[in-house]
């Protein structure tokens, strides 16, 4: 029982911004009791959301964390679409239907890659000192700058200053290989890039659009040459960071639902073993 009362205690915990309140909470566990329920909040909230993003969708049909087009190819894009002229021989020539391939192919990689965030966390949550924990559940983050204030993402920030070197490392070639991959039909998101690339550069050549940009007096770039892999495994960890933190803002603010939601029935099996 003490296993799975440690986490409903360090959640609540996790919830005091006062000193002394913490103090009384904690009198009667360890350090070590302490600690333990911190790494068990940090490795379920980890799984939760490296999981939630892996799911079809898990980030394509979330507006915050949908994965866009590089900037040089948003730009690109947008220039186009604001002539009508452009517009039309886009439309025409399925330029604009190669954007948003890209677009889904991509999150598509990014959904494929996101369930291999959860192992990399575990090595720095195993790795979390008595002094660090101390830290996070006082809205501290670990050998950062201290701040006044309490940082309701200290844990998160832990993280991403522990694993962000690691993970991206580590991750970046899953995503590589995420993205040569066939994710739409019989077509990688590597293929829909370079598709688009490619019938951008017909689009340049093309007479009545070379005419258009002259008129218009429209700078369009003569390539698009961003690294898609790159790019795609910036903003895949963005949001992985960004899921983790929305955990720990959920433990903070209601630690008993959320360790009902996602360790189990906990409060049944805790308090009602006490019958």
């Amino acid at each position: 029982m003490k296993k799975i009362f440690i986490p409903v205690v360090l959640g609540v915990m996790m919830a005091f911004s006062s000193c002394e309140m913490l103090e009384d909470s904690t009198k009667s566990l360890s350090d070590a009791d302490i600690i333990d329920g911190l790494k068990t909040a940090l490795n379920v909230g980890a799984d939760s959301a490296s999981g939630n993003l892996a799911k079809l969708n898990g980030y394509y049909k979330n507006p915050l964390l949908k994965i866009p087009l590089p900037a040089e190819a948003e730009a690109v894009r947008n220039l186009i679409n604001s002539n009508s002229s452009l517009a039309t021989l886009s439309s025409t020539i399925g330029l604009d239907d190669k954007f948003e391939e890209v677009i889904i192919a991509v999150n598509r990689a990014a959904e494929s890659a996101a369930s291999e965030a959860a192992p990399i966390f575990k090595g720095a949550i195993t790795n979390l000192t008595i002094a660090d924990g101390w830290e996070i559940l006082h809205g501290t983050v670990p050998t950062a700058t201290k701040s006044a204030s309490f940082d309701s993402t200290a844990a998160t920030q832990y993280l991403k200053n522990q694993t962000y070197d690691d993970l991206t490392a580590l991750y970046a070639p899953k995503i590589n290989l995420a993205l040569g991959k066939d994710l739409i039909g019989t077509t990688s998101a590597t293929e829909a890039w370079a598709s688009l690339t490619s019938t951008y550069n017909t689009f340049l050549n093309n007479s009545a659009v070379k005419l258009a940009v002259a008129l218009g007096g429209i700078d369009l770039p003569a390539s698009i040459n961003t690294d898609l892999g790159e790019f795609s495994t910036q903003k895949a960890l963005d949001g992985l960071f960004y899921k983790v933190g929305a955990e720990e803002k959920k433990i903070r603010k209601n630690p008993l639902q959320w360790a009902s939601s996602l360790v189990g029935d906990i409060l049944e099996k805790v308090f009602g073993s006490v019958q």
